[in-house]
């Protein structure tokens, strides 16, 4: 049996029975055809990249499977029939199972907090100048150039035309 990576982008607006209803639906198929089922994560409402059938946030799910190597191709093709899967993809990997990814935290502004409580900053050590610690080379000596001679300009007559 083959380990596979599964996320899939469920509706928002989908209700929260029918969307665990949808999560089971999906589970018992990788069950029901000979896989199982290692692990589900929710991560929940995400802003999606792009708008993707007027949507602009979608419920992301991530499911870690081991499964023959047909049933990938069932899976996919349920969710494609399901319109409340936005997007899907079944990514095939090896190795361990990834520990599980912590939920972001909703951003919440932090308040500004008083100087008062502040530690204060303690100054690093001091470490010696570059100059002490690195032997000083002798310089090479410096060659001027000497100035380029400029050309007449073509509106300047020289001088014996001049006369």
């Amino acid at each position: 049996m083959n380990q596979y990576e599964v996320m899939y982008v469920i509706d928002p607006a989908l209700e929260d029975s029918a969307r665990t209803e949808l999560i089971n639906r999906f589970s018992d198929l990788v069950k029901k055809n000979g896989g199982e089922v290692d692990r589900v994560d929710e991560w929940g409402k995400r802003r999606l990249a792009y708008a993707i059938q007027y949507k602009t946030e979608g419920y992301y799910v991530l499911m870690y499977i081991k499964a023959p190597a047909e049933l990938p191709r069932e899976l996919e093709r349920n969710m494609q029939i399901s319109d409340s899967v936005l997007r899907y993809l079944t990514v095939r990997y090896e190795g361990e199972l990834p520990a599980k990814r912590e939920p972001l935290k909703p951003y919440a502004p932090r308040e500004a907090a008083p100087a008062e409580d502040a530690a204060p900053v303690e100054a690093p050590a001091e470490a010696q100048p570059a100059a002490e610690a690195a032997p000083v080379a002798e310089a090479e000596p410096v060659v001027e150039a000497e100035p380029a001679v400029e050309a007449p300009v073509d509106d300047e007559k020289p001088e014996s035309e001049a006369e």
